[in-house]
């Protein structure tokens, strides 16, 4: 049922209120009358105690009339809309009143038919604007949700660091003292035979599916009312980050939603996924370490099925499968980066540990290996480093059940062609991250977001991270920001620009905030820096310098 809005009777005629209350049907307008005064004074403590929607008010009253009311009403920013009810003699008070945004006057003695009309109309326009701020709030809640997802992205791909600097120099300090997380990684087995058809997709198909996925996890915490992030980390593989607004989930509890999760994915999608929990609450600054526990455990619990826990004191790798597993996530990084040399090493390195895998059975060994080609296939996959028909070699492999020796084989031949492919992109990602940051550079005196920056060179967003971090040594937000306090340090130096006209040079639309980064960035105000760079001369102190 929905609840009635409420108005406010303000007037000093007694019999005025009473009429007001019995004669207009408030119930049939969304209305139930709150309260009524006698004056503006008694009308301020109501509101102190009450909210209303709507003020009927005289104009003309002892100790506080209507003008000075309304004034205060606006004063104190209250939302709520203002009928005025004036004789005639009280016409010029009245078009001042309206100058204080009052929605309507009418004139007494009071026409009831016509003020039921106003009434009507004044609330019908203030339920409107009301629900359109409303919509507007969740179109930016949206917003925000997808700014944060993409910034969740980079934590748990490790693109980005999480420090307060850094998350004061992105904009979104406050996230650094958000609740922990739960960390779930939901994954298909894409080795298995339950994922052979998924194998046949095409990419689109596959590109659809995982759209699916993401839309029925989505829709299941939605419904639950948990504030959740669900992110893509590579094609058959999420990551759901459930944030832990008031309490910890216990292990029981983290367990029955991922139940919940696969259930509805089941139902839904028709295929059915593992899923692997951090074994305790995750931190902001922790959330790559828990993802790739969870990852790496997931795909070297070689019997493993369903649903486990990882990153517990009991739930560590068995020593041969961690260094096989480091050696496949040293490869996969010389693979990406197209240094041949290290692919080269880190292949020999895997044979040396196949050779002397001393009393490992061999099933046992296959099966490491077995998921190591895995892993390592759904990376280049990822980093578009593995062709369509290397792909297919890989499944024939694996499929066929071939030894040690072929499988190994295997992975040497998606290596040499990963690492030619790679330095050829790398060239090509060079000439791209140089266009980047001219086109950065010549734009850091206006609001420049990571994702134009990308869109100029024709990448997508987290792999333009990706890539400009392993170029120049730095995230796009560190290098933005380092650029823009050179030059402002050298504006404050070399200029008599005012602080205020330096902010904006250097892309700040706010000079608070373009203080608060640059005190941050180099321990001094700006007039503070500008005084002690201009030989002690009286800089200007603006307020927001203090």
């Amino acid at each position: 049922m929905t609840q009635n809005n409420k108005v406010l009777l303000v007037d000093d005629e007694l019999h005025i209120t009473r009429n007001l209350e019995k004669v207009i049907p408030w119930e049939m307008l969304g209305l139930e009358v709150a309260g009524t005064a006698k004056n503006g004074v008694e009308a301020l403590d109501l509101l102190e105690q009450n909210k209303a929607d709507l003020i009927l008010c005289d104009i003309r009253m002892p100790v506080m009339d209507g003008l000075e009311l309304v004034r205060r009403i606006r004063e104190q920013g209250l939302d709520l809309d203002v009928i005025m009810l004036s004789g005639y003699q009280d016409f010029t008070y009245t078009r001042a009143a309206i100058q204080f945004g009052v929605k309507d006057y009418v004139l007494k003695p009071i026409p009831y038919d016509e003020l039921t009309g106003v009434i009507a109309r004044v609330m019908n326009e203030q339920r409107a604007r009301r629900r359109k701020a409303k919509d507007e709030e969740r179109k930016i809640g949206q917003m925000i949700d997808m700014a944060n997802e993409k910034i969740l992205y980079d934590v748990l791909m490790d693109y980005t660091a999480i420090t307060p600097d850094h998350l004061l120099m992105a904009g979104v300090e406050g996230q650094i003292d958000e609740p922990a997380y739960t960390v779930i990684v939901l994954d298909l087995n894409v080795g298995s035979e339950d994922a052979q058809d998924w194998r046949e997709w095409t990419a689109k198909e596959r590109k659809m599916w995982n759209y699916s996925i993401i839309s029925v996890l989505r829709r299941t915490l939605q419904k639950a009312a948990l504030p959740h992030a669900v992110i893509q980390t590579r094609d058959g593989e999420w990551c759901v980050l459930i944030q832990n607004a008031s309490q910890t989930l216990s292990q029981e509890q983290m367990a029955e939603w991922t139940r919940h999760l696969l259930a509805a994915v089941r139902s839904e999608a028709a295929h059915r996924l593992n899923a692997g929990i951090f074994a305790r609450q995750a931190a902001l600054t922790d959330l790559a370490v828990a993802y790739k526990t969870v990852q790496r455990g997931m795909q070297l619990s070689i019997n493993g099925d369903g649903l486990a826990f990882f990153g517990g004191e009991k739930s560590a790798a068995v020593e041969p499968e961690r260094i096989m597993w480091d050696t496949a996530e040293r490869l996969v990084s010389g693979l990406k980066r197209g240094d041949p040399d290290k692919v080269n090493d880190e292949l020999s390195r895997l044979a040396d540990q196949l050779q002397h895998a001393g009393e490992i059975p061999t099933e046992r060994l296959l099966a490491m290996l077995n998921f190591v080609a895995l892993h390592l296939m759904r990376e280049l996959k990822e980093a578009g480093l593995l062709p369509r028909d290397q792909e297919e070699v890989f499944w024939r492999k694996l499929d066929g059940r071939f030894g040690v020796k072929d499988l190994l084989a295997a992975i040497r031949q998606a290596s040499s062609v990963g690492v030619a492919r790679s330095t050829d992109k790398r060239k090509h990602s060079h000439r791209q991250m140089g266009d980047a940051k001219g086109f950065i550079d010549r734009n850091l005196f206006r609001d420049l977001s990571v994702e134009e920056a990308a869109s100029f060179v024709g990448l997508s967003t987290s792999h333009f991270s990706l890539l400009f971090k392993q170029t120049y040594g730095e995230t796009f937000i560190e290098y933005v920001t380092r650029e823009r306090m050179e030059r402002a340090k050298s504006l404050l130096a070399e200029t008599a620009l005012s602080v205020s006209q330096i902010a904006k040079e250097v892309g700040y639309a706010e000079r608070r905030y373009f203080t608060k980064v640059f005190m941050k960035y180099t321990g001094q105000n700006p007039s503070e820096f500008r005084s002690s760079r201009q030989g002690g001369q009286i800089a200007e102190t603006e307020p927001d310098d203090l």
